[in-house]
């Protein structure tokens, strides 16, 4: 299982949370039949995406860029001691595993210069914070982090209708602590990072590119979930915002960088995680590196 891959002028490193059975596959997708399972359920098994219960089995990661110029962590997983009693998995956790894979990559917190979140959401924002003395404080105290303007305000407007604990634990701190910038689309850090928009999963959604000339890489956050849906663009999960939205944006992304040499860094598929787009019939497949 490969945590590293180099590409042009740049260093990927994946630092792994979790790696685990998340929820039936009929359940993440409204819209999927038992036949269009029994069709798929081989393959999906053979990448490691699917158990013998029909669950699908996610990676929860984030990815360490280094660029000539930065480092840069994109998606902070799921973080330590954050109430989220509706996932087990992820309620008030304790353990080493994040930090000490950050470690084992060769990186202490001190060492980020950019913290870039592709969205909001709880498994993307976690360690965006950490618990000291009672205080939600950055995790990551040299860099700023980048939030899409989009997706901050939708946010706050949830936020103002019903408290969304993630904003309040993992994202509020960082703004209070004046470590925040709320970017526009068209944002970009030095010659080698930019963002693409991609919405529908959140109504701010990013992709975040990396290359110098090209999109040597392109980190696609949640505009994806499962191996799944690159064979089947249209299948959108439940949590997405606007599955119509959504799914278009997939087979526009998956077109964008098929037949290409873009490495493609998906959020949660199956290790390596890691792949080149390629065209399979009227669909797609991602080709692990």
């Amino acid at each position: 299982m490969s945590l590293k891959f180099t590409v042009a002028d740049l260093t990927i490193h994946r630092v792994i949370e979790q790696e685990t059975g998340f929820l039936p596959a009929l359940d993440l997708f409204p819209e999927m039949t038992g036949e269009l399972l029994a069709e798929n359920r081989a393959w999906l098994k053979q990448a490691k995406a699917l158990d013998g219960d029909d669950t699908l089995i996610l990676c929860f990661q984030s990815y360490v860029v280094q660029t000539p110029h930065h480092t840069i962590l994109v998606d902070t997983c799921i973080g330590n001691d954050k109430p989220r009693p509706h996932r087990p998995k992820w309620h008030m956790k304790t353990d080493d595993t994040y930090v000490s894979g950050l470690k084992a990559a060769g990186f202490s917190v001190d060492d980020i210069d950019f913290v870039m979140c592709t969205h909001l959401h709880p498994d993307h924002t976690g360690w965006n914070t950490r618990l000291e003395n009672g205080r939600w404080v950055p995790t990551f105290p040299n860099a700023r982090y980048v939030f899409g303007k989009t997706e901050f305000d939708h946010w706050t407007a949830q936020n103002a209708k019903a408290e969304v604990p993630t904003f309040i634990d993992s994202v509020l701190p960082v703004v209070e602590a004046k470590c925040a910038e709320l970017v526009a689309n068209d944002f970009a850090i030095g010659d080698h990072v930019r963002l693409l928009p991609t919405p529908g999963h959140t109504p701010g959604h990013i992709a975040v590119t990396f290359g110098k000339t090209r999109d040597d890489a392109v980190l696609s956050g949640d505009l994806m979930h499962s191996p799944l849906q690159t064979q089947y663009p249209e299948l959108s999960p439940r949590f997405d915002v606007d599955p119509a939205l959504a799914a278009s944006t997939r087979r526009s992304f998956l077109e964008r960088y098929c037949d290409t040499e873009t490495i493609c860094c998906t959020a949660h598929f199956p290790s390596p995680s890691v792949g080149r787009i390629r065209r399979k019939g009227k669909a797609f497949t991602c080709v692990a590196v």
